[in-house]
């Protein structure tokens, strides 16, 4: 068969894989792309509600791990009453973030809000200070991490080793978020978030069972001296750091599919474990460490580790130390991964802000391999290096609350005016207790967390004079950048210009020198072949020399079956006459050389990836298997909830793992075209 007499579906597939090349960015329709944020999506899809709850739940955790001590400073014994205010705070604000993003799913968050509900310039507004306040958490937990880490060894908490540990935080942070988010670090992040949920619970309950007594913490209490008015309603606002994790789960909008159900399930239980652990841990906290003299250790001695402070109250003494050492590894991983989702927030803002024409692209633009916006990545890294340094964690704290509150007011304000300009938009959440005001509907929630946000940012301009400093300083310089930038570019300040995703990308010229084909013996293998042939056909037509495919043939032996068990005879023979042929369609291709080899594995994804590691190839190009239909529990084959439409487990195994550019091409279920697409 030569390639003129290729079938039409073959052809339509080797144009869509030149084409997605060519432009690097995702094919075939969006189904299947790139590991580039587009790929990235479809792997969330998979995950669907635990994705959400992996961001807010690490957010919960972690602002617990580095904020009591802070909070407990100016409330001392109204903290557990403050965290009570703040747990009401972040279920009004979740359930409006939920609405806004049902209603316009995309990244952003409040930025994305009040673009649809006033214009382009509120928007700014709103994405601009939640910036701000994804810098200050990022520093806050490099701070802390290396106070939780002198559990193990008490030089780490101080000196110049605090600093080294978190630059290398951050590093870590900066490196993870420019490779791209994959499904498996997100059941991480959930999997190490629930562990720190049953770690502070027990150390809860554990002082309860100890030190249980109210009138520790309350008979402290002198309203309007210990504490004063002013320090009760800054530490009500500081308290709120938990909610950080809801604008940086709202930029998985559009990203994760999440049911009617499943959302209203979502705001329940992060809701509640908000409510459990800000009241619970924080009641525990003032009765293992009571306000004496009108102050705490927590926020002296414990101030950058607060929760190790509540373990020194346990008896008898291996318990305090095993408690210790366990609080110390999971509060420095929980706030790694906290610091990772706070980046993954603020890269996906950059970008929505870079492709709104609300900052200039060059800040947005996407790494050529992995798709992500590498630029926004590494200066915020620098930033919020740099914010780390002075190691002042009550001053970071004050900024943090001066961004947080701006954006939360402006984000239930937007939902509150969407009511009216968008009332018969459908939506799969709505805030509860509206009540009909003329042409819409007003939700009381919105209304009380408005209130409650301006109320606390004006409170936090009089009483907070670094706040109101530095704060004012990042949104005049934001204000400025954006006017300057648009007045450049011929813009209106308050209408949506937007910018395609591929001007953001820095296209690198592609070549395959080497390319690894797995071939099933299926009608698709030619098809395959052929879209390998020709990718690497040219790359020999540039002179650089003939170019390899690699047909390679996995024998999937099962677990009962050692690894090496003989394979029968027939399948031997099948596997080589399905290389037979595919040696005989790829070398019709000038200057391509096609080796062919069979290897065994456990699972045939397994495999691939393994050999292509081995050899070190510069592409897979991979038949995509359709998606399984089967529902229902494991006695039933089925998996027990929804899984991604769009591909079957072999190939969400190598788009995951795979190293190298993975090249996709299938027929979509009930149809006889081809789709092809990248993910590098």
């Amino acid at each position: 068969m030569s390639p003129d007499g290729e079938s039409s579906r073959s052809e339509r597939a080797r144009k869509a894989a030149r084409e997605t090349l060519r432009r690097g960015s995702g094919g075939g329709d969006g189904r299947i792309a790139r590991r580039t944020q587009q790929a990235e999506a479809i792997l969330a899809r998979s995950l669907g509600e635990p994705a959400l709850f992996a961001i807010v739940l690490s957010a919960i955790v972690s602002s617990i791990f580095f904020s009591i001590g802070v909070v407990a400073g100016d409330a001392l014994g109204l903290t557990p009453i403050v965290f009570l205010i703040s747990a009401w705070f972040f279920v009004t604000t979740m359930a409006t973030y939920v609405e806004g993003n049902s209603l316009h799913p995309e990244r952003g968050g409040a930025s994305t809000f009040a673009r649809y509900a006033f214009d382009e310039f509120w928007s700014f507004i709103a994405g601009w200070a939640i910036l701000l306040d994804y810098l200050i958490v990022m520093a806050l937990a490099a701070v802390a991490i290396s106070d939780y880490l002198a559990a193990f060894w008490g030089e780490l908490g101080g000196g110049h080793v605090e600093t080294v540990i978190a630059g290398a935080a951050l590093l870590f942070v900066a490196v993870a978020n420019v490779r791209g988010l994959g499904a498996d670090r997100l059941r991480t992040v959930l999997r190490l978030s629930l562990v720190g949920i049953v770690l502070l619970a027990l150390l809860s309950v554990l002082v309860f069972a100890q030190v249980f007594d109210l009138g520790v913490i309350f008979d402290s209490v002198e309203l309007g001296s210990a504490p004063s008015w002013e320090d009760a309603v800054f530490a009500t606002v500081i308290a709120t750091g938990a909610m950080i994790g809801i604008e940086a789960a709202s930029g998985l909008a559009g990203e994760v599919r999440v049911g009617r159900r499943g959302l209203s399930r979502f705001v329940v239980v992060s809701s509640a474990a908000a409510l459990v652990l800000l009241v619970g841990v924080s009641t525990a906290a003032l009765m293992a460490v009571p306000v004496e003299g009108g102050r705490t250790a927590l926020s002296s001695t414990y101030e950058q580790a607060p929760v190790l402070g509540v373990a020194t109250a346990l008896d008898p003494e291996w318990l305090k130390d095993v408690m210790r050492y366990a609080l110390g590894a999971v509060g420095a991983a929980t706030l790694l991964v906290a610091m990772n989702g706070q980046m993954l927030g603020l890269a996906r803002l950059g970008y929505s802000l870079a492709t709104n024409r609300q900052i200039p692209s060059a800040v947005g633009r996407l790494h050529p391999r992995r798709g992500t916006p590498y630029v926004v990545i590494c200066a915020a890294a620098v930033i919020a290096f740099g914010l780390a340094l002075p190691n002042d964690m009550g001053f970071l704290a004050g900024i943090f609350a001066f961004g947080a509150m701006l954006t939360f007011a402006i984000a239930h304000l937007s939902v509150i005016a969407l009511r009216f300009r968008e009332a018969g938009r459908p939506s799969a959440f709505r805030l509860p207790l509206s009540f009909r005001f003329r042409k819409g509907t007003v939700p009381l929630p919105a209304v009380a967390g408005a209130l409650f946000a301006v109320g606390a940012w004006v409170s936090i301009i009089v009483l907070h004079e670094g706040a109101r400093v530095v704060g004012g300083v990042w949104m005049l310089s934001g204000v400025l950048l954006y006017s300057v930038y648009r007045r450049a570019q011929g813009k209106s300040l308050r209408k949506r210009f937007t910018i395609p995703a591929t001007a953001l990308q820095d296209v690198s010229e592609v070549e395959y020198g080497s390319i690894l084909v797995p071939v099933f013996g299926e009608v698709l293998d030619d098809d395959i072949i052929g879209t390998a042939g020709r990718l690497a056909a040219e790359h020999a037509d540039e002179g650089e020399g003939g170019a390899v495919l690699e047909a390679l043939y996995v024998f999937e032996i099962p677990m009962s079956l050692p690894l090496d068990a003989r394979v029968p005879d027939e399948r031997v023979a099948e596997a080589k006459r399905v290389l037979a042929r595919a040696k005989e369609v790829g070398e019709e291709y000038e200057g391509v050389e096609v080796a062919t080899a069979m290897v065994r594995g456990r699972t045939v994804g397994q495999a691939i990836v393994s050999e292509a590691r081995r050899r070190g190839v510069e592409a897979i190009v991979l038949a995509a298997e359709e998606p399984s239909g089967v529902r229902g529990g494991a006695i039933l084959g089925g998996r027990g909830r929804a899984r991604d439409r769009f591909v079957g487990e072999t190939t969400r195994y190598v788009v995951e793992k795979a190293a190298c550019t993975v090249i996709l091409t299938a027929p979509p279920a009930g149809k006889d075209t081809v789709r092809a697409g990248v993910q590098p």
